[in-house]
């Protein structure tokens, strides 16, 4: 996808992004970069992350979340220097469930008495289900207050991201409430429901999938893709994450792959940048060459199944540095230069 500084927003419509990957993929990153990408323009980002895992605290280098929105960062700045604000919401089921009870059954503090008698514990392990319930039930209020100021004491967004389990369960997590509205005929509890459902299937919810150029990641998204298309779910873009620089152009790949590198010109090409050269070295790296070229057509192999799905794709390289908030704010250009925010 070719990147550009003014390119249009590929998801204007979006307010609430979903992004799921296979373990190991770097999803909770990308979703980070693409909250910062997104507070633009004095614009507030809402990033949430339901797994329990305190990532965005050491993301951002900040104390652990607690279950309230903290203002985290600024965004990426637009072309005229504008950058919109970040919050930060660690979901807990547990504290989702005593808000609810507080909301829609004015409990008060019998609701607190539930959580010192471990009821909020038990109905949430005896039935699993309950917690992704709570969980969606949440990022659901947060996505529906009214733009443009304070809603009851509370920020209003004009995008959420939502750090979501992996894509092996992203389908039974975001299906949760229409599981839910099928056993609840009538009543408040199916209302609720079926308001969360209509959010996730409607073109305001976009659920975009992180990849690496791998076989498995690769398949567990093309499998993802598919499972979301059956459950009515609007797939959004495949980030292609941790991409390695491509060291060698195409010709010297053919090269490599043709076994024709004359030794003689890389010794000459070494000698001429002043390094002590010798034939072990010169083979060695002929060697890693040959590898780098074999890494670099299993990855084009990969690039192409990814092309085949049909949706928008981003790419993001692989930072030798690490991820610190800096190293958020470069992803974050580069998704934006591309149209992801």
């Amino acid at each position: 996808m070719t990147a550009s500084a003014d390119r249009p927003h590929d998801w204007p419509k979006v307010r609430l992004h979903v992004v799921t990957g296979k373990g190991g993929t770097g999803k909770s990153t990308v979703a980070a970069a693409l909250a910062l990408a997104l507070a633009t323009s004095g614009r507030n980002v809402l990033l949430c992350e339901v797994e329990g895992r305190q990532g965005i605290a050491r993301m951002f280098d900040v104390d652990p979340l607690p279950y309230d929105e903290r203002r985290i960062a600024k965004g990426a700045p637009d072309q005229d220097g504008r950058a919109g604000q970040v919050h930060a919401l660690h979901i807990d089921p547990e504290s989702a469930l005593l808000e609810y009870l507080s909301m829609y059954y004015k409990l008060g503090r019998a609701g607190k008495a539930l959580d010192r008698f471990g009821v909020i514990d038990f109905a949430t392990t005896i039935a699993p289900g309950v917690r992704d319930v709570l969980l969606t039930g949440k990022v659901y209020e947060a996505v529906q207050r009214p733009r443009g100021g304070r809603h009851k004491d509370q920020i209003t967004y004009d995008a959420v991201v939502l750090d979501a389990p992996p894509t092996g369960r992203i389908c039974q997590f975001l299906g949760v409430n229409s599981e839910l509205a099928g056993l609840a005929k009538v009543g408040p509890i199916k209302t609720q429901a079926d308001k969360v459902m209509e959010l996730l299937r409607s073109s305001r919810t976009a659920v975009h999938l992180v990849t690496i150029l791998e076989e498995m990641p690769v398949q567990e998204t093309s499998d993802g893709i598919a499972e979301l298309r059956a459950a009515d779910l609007p797939v959004g873009g495949v980030v292609v994450n941790l991409v390695r620089p491509q060291a060698l152009s195409p010709s010297a790949l053919a090269q490599v792959r043709d076994d024709t590198v004359d030794p003689t010109a890389v010794t000459s090409e070494l000698t001429r940048a002043r390094v002590d050269v010798d034939a072990d070295l010169v083979r060695s790296l002929v060697a890693e060459a040959r590898d780098h070229a074999v890494r670099r057509h299993l990855e084009d192999e990969q690039r192409e199944l990814v092309a085949a799905e049909r949706v928008p794709t981003y790419e993001l390289p692989r930072l030798a540095s690490g991820i610190d908030q800096g190293a958020l704010v470069e992803l974050a250009q580069l998704l934006r230069h591309q149209g992801m925010a």
